[in-house]
């Protein structure tokens, strides 16, 4: 591995270190307070710094989205993945939870077909259908009650994998701005909405928790951003994956969660597909759009926003694209 692949891969896995300590402040906080409560404050606070970064977009152009249909859809698909995500978070174990947000990648790949027009040849299906069924042995449909943990775990995965794509398709057309601040402002206006039904009063500790949130996200979104501009994406992408270690200490040292038999084997086949789907998408030809290298991140919502885009922001393209 060349220095600068080395360095990206630390940074990666230094970024989702901070991204796994996010996870369980949302986890703790959530056995309190509603996964809205938890979003709108800690989006609230995170805004004026998101705000600051989006006036580096100088541009002379309209906020009006030029995809608007497309706009408007990922706008309502990174608000139903950040609720549903903080809620898996809330009633789940974490390494169960990660688990089944692993297999946003092998969404991606089925979804990229009609949104991107991507062809997927025998082998990468063969990893999708082989990972679906990790997802099986981890939820064990039949065996172990479906809970709305799992179903909120799955909704995340879907709706981030659909945001993910869609950023993909329209990301070149619209400004970072316009990308960043409707999903910024539909997700604090529709959790402020529901804040009056779910509202809990805080202590100053629990707000300075909403506050930790906020920066971890940010934090951890930049931390991304420098791993990608320093190493290949075939490379930092998979590091993704070493956030199920942090899982399983987080959870067994914080939570006194075990790790039974079948999570351990889907997740690890989930795994195996997934890292098989970056490596396939890697090689020259094999992919026209790199669907799942090109989403750098995990699943956007209020609090960890879409690292592409504010690549496209901090960096200059020139840069970008060394």
């Amino acid at each position: 591995m060349g220095g600068n692949n080395l360095q990206g891969a630390l940074l990666a896995l230094l970024a989702l270190g901070i991204f796994a300590s996010h996870d369980v402040v949302v986890k703790t906080l959530g056995s309190t307070f509603s996964p809205f409560q938890i979003i709108f404050f800690a989006s609230m606070i995170s805004f004026p710094t998101v705000t600051i970064l989006l006036l580096r977009d100088r541009s002379e152009a309209s906020l009006y989205p030029r995809n608007p249909g497309w706009v408007a859809l990922r706008t309502v698909m990174t608000l139903i993945t950040g609720v549903s995500a903080f809620y898996a978070f809330s009633s789940l174990p974490l390494a169960q939870t990660y688990s089944i947000l692993f297999a946003s990648p092998l969404l991606i790949t089925v979804m990229a077909i009609p949104i991107l027009g991507e062809r997927v040849r025998f082998r990468r299906w063969a990893a999708v259908i082989v990972g679906l069924v990790g997802v099986l042995v981890v939820l064990r449909p039949g065996q172990v009650p479906l809970s709305l943990g799992h179903l909120a775990a799955l909704t995340a995965a879907v709706c981030g994998a659909l945001a993910s794509v869609i950023v993909r398709k329209i990301g070149q057309q619209e400004r970072p701005v316009v990308l960043m601040l409707y999903p910024m402002t539909a997700n604090f206006l529709a959790t402020g909405a529901a804040l009056p039904f779910v509202y809990r009063p805080m202590e100053i500790t629990e707000l300075g928790l909403m506050a930790v949130i906020a920066l971890f996200g940010l934090a951890a979104s930049y931390l991304m951003i420098l791993a990608y501009r320093a190493g290949e994406a075939v490379i930092v992408a998979p590091m993704q994956y070493s956030q199920m270690l942090w899982a399983i200490g987080y959870g067994w040292f914080l939570f006194g969660e075990g790790v039974d038999g079948y999570t351990q084997l889907g997740s690890g086949i989930i795994i195996a597909s997934g890292l098989y789907i970056v490596l396939r998408e890697s090689r020259a030809g094999a992919s026209e759009n790199t669907p799942v290298l090109q989403t750098q991140g995990r699943p956007e919502t209020a609090t960890v926003p879409r690292v592409s885009i504010l690549r496209r922001l901090l960096i200059p393209a020139a840069r970008r694209d060394r």
